[in-house]
């Protein structure tokens, strides 16, 4: 007797439950859009090379075209419908809007996806490629363009929105810091791995 091809899966997207039965060859990505009309997430080069369909699985970041919606049972799944609170824009939301993050606006749901999951693991002490010292006592690096470059590469803008991300990004950081959202003393810093505090109105460039 044949193995089914097919299954009968719950997903957890955004605090609701979804029960649906997929083909086990169903992408998370294609069962978001073609199945649960959650079309923030956006098929881009459906490879998993541009990030434009970037969500978070259990608070870290995934590309939803190569994972199978069957392997994300029992996960916590955020798109990009779920980033806000109600009526209040997450902190990185409001920075791509006031710092002009965007053009076309196709990349930005997963732009902003990978940018929460960035700002979380630069709170948490994660090194990137760009890290000077990657001692896990040395704590989060100064949150540098070159680090938040390094940390949002593999998330692709055809528009070239890159500068604005890159400050839309410093500027959650800091916002996220001043009101307690993140309790690691984040600094901005500028190339040179200088460390400095910012307001509101300063970005990294």
């Amino acid at each position: 007797m044949a193995p089914p091809t097919s299954s009968d899966i719950t997903l957890n997207i955004n605090g609701e439950k979804y029960t649906l039965s997929v083909d086990h060859r169903t992408t998370l990505l294609d069962a978001l859009r073609e199945r649960l009309d959650l079309t923030g997430t956006k098929k881009g080069c459906d490879q998993g090379q541009c990030g434009a369909c970037t969500v978070l699985l259990d608070g870290s970041r995934s590309v939803a075209c190569l994972q199978f919606a069957v392997a994300a049972e029992g996960r916590e799944i955020t798109t990009i419908e779920g980033v806000a609170e109600g009526e209040r824009l997450h902190p990185v939301q409001q920075a791509f809007l006031d710092l002009d993050g965007y053009q076309c606006g196709y990349c930005t749901p997963g732009q902003i996806c990978s940018a929460v999951a960035v700002i979380e693991e630069h709170a948490a002490g994660w090194p990137s490629a760009v890290t000077d010292d990657v001692r896990p006592e040395a704590g989060p690096p100064p949150l540098t363009a070159e680090e938040i470059r390094e940390r949002m590469s593999g998330n692709l803008c055809r528009c070239g929105a890159y500068m604005s991300i890159v400050q839309a990004v410093a500027r959650a950081a800091a916002v996220q810091t001043r009101t307690g959202d993140d309790t690691d003393g984040t600094h901005i810093g500028d190339d040179s791995g200088r460390a400095r505090t910012t307001d509101s109105t300063e970005a990294v460039a």
